[in-house]
């Protein structure tokens, strides 16, 4: 394979770390991640918080002498969501570049058109939430809808959200997964860690596949030629990145179950935005799903250019 040198909006210099904010505990951890990837990398951090003025004159209906005081309300806790954010960003690392700003739109929107040129969008997570109708509709559309590189930053609730384990990126035979694999090993050589390529060949849990049992596949075979898969993907970045070490994993099955377990070793799972289709209108594939519900550590979900 030959790797494709481009110029990309989300690695040039001006790329900042964008993340939001609400003042949950789940953001402050989405700040502290994002602060640290911005410190770490000489970037400019922005904070946001959208307090979506539409959805609040809805609310409000007709009672327009109630407005005033209720959007000066919602303004005051989004600017005291902003300002602890701003601090304690600041207090981490002093001599970050660190610019808030507050806006009358629905912040979902707002991260979206921003993911463009960003050089990530950081979004935090609450701890036990296992399921997407109660992540949140700016979590779920942001990271459907958003452009590069999305992270949630989410953990189990007892570790530390930073660890110094690999970078795992979940490998497929399909084009949309190439930008998952770049950007994987960017980040790999960003850290100066260890990049785990992990693929597996059927998204079955178990048992058999297309009516057949595993028993009865020829699995020598099958996994020579998986393996020579994953080594034709990773090939061409590897000569791009040739001090970033390399592991690959090949499984049978399971894609989801396997990159969940490395998550609780991992310091960042990356996968594709979405499944092997490809379709624009799914929002994302069944694996990147998952494990924005269910990984131990953050989750990068990279949208194809």
């Amino acid at each position: 394979m030959t790797v494709q040198h481009r110029l990309d909006l989300h690695d040039s210099a001006s790329a900042a770390v964008i993340v939001g904010t609400d003042g949950s505990t789940a953001s402050a951890r989405a700040v502290a991640w994002a602060a640290r990837t911005a410190a770490e990398r000489g970037r400019r951090l922005i904070i946001i918080h959208g307090y979506d003025l539409a959805a609040t004159r809805a609310v409000s209906g007709s009672y327009d002498v109630l407005v005033s005081s209720v959007i000066e309300s919602i303004q005051h806790r989004g600017q005291q969501a902003l300002a602890s954010a701003e601090r304690n960003a600041r207090e981490a690392h002093p001599g970050l570049d660190v610019d808030t700003r507050l806006s009358d739109r629905n912040p979902a929107e707002l991260l979206i058109d921003l993911s463009s040129k960003a050089h990530l969008v950081v979004l935090g997570a609450t701890p036990g939430v296992r399921s997407f109708a109660h992540l949140g509709s700016t979590l779920l559309a942001v990271v459907s809808q958003g452009a590069g590189r999305i992270v949630v930053v989410r953990h189990d609730g007892t570790e530390q959200v930073f660890r110094s384990g690999p970078v795992v990126v979940g490998v497929d035979a399909s084009p949309v997964g190439e930008s998952a694999i770049e950007a994987a090993f960017h980040e790999a050589c960003e850290r100066d860690a260890e990049l785990v390529a992990v693929h597996a060949w059927s998204d079955l849990s178990e048992g058999r596949f297309a009516g057949t049992s595993y028993l009865d596949i020829p699995i020598a075979e099958l996994e020579t030629a998986e393996h020579a898969l994953v080594s034709e993907r990773l090939a061409g970045w590897q000569e791009k990145f040739p001090t970033v070490a390399v592991t690959r994993r090949v499984y049978l099955s399971g894609p989801r179950k396997q990159l969940t377990e490395w998550s609780k070793t991992a310091q960042l799972i990356i996968v594709g935005s979405r499944g092997r289709g490809g379709f624009r209108g799914l929002l994302l594939g069944s694996t990147s799903n998952y494990l924005v519900q269910h990984a131990h550590c953050p989750v990068m979900v990279v949208h194809p250019d």
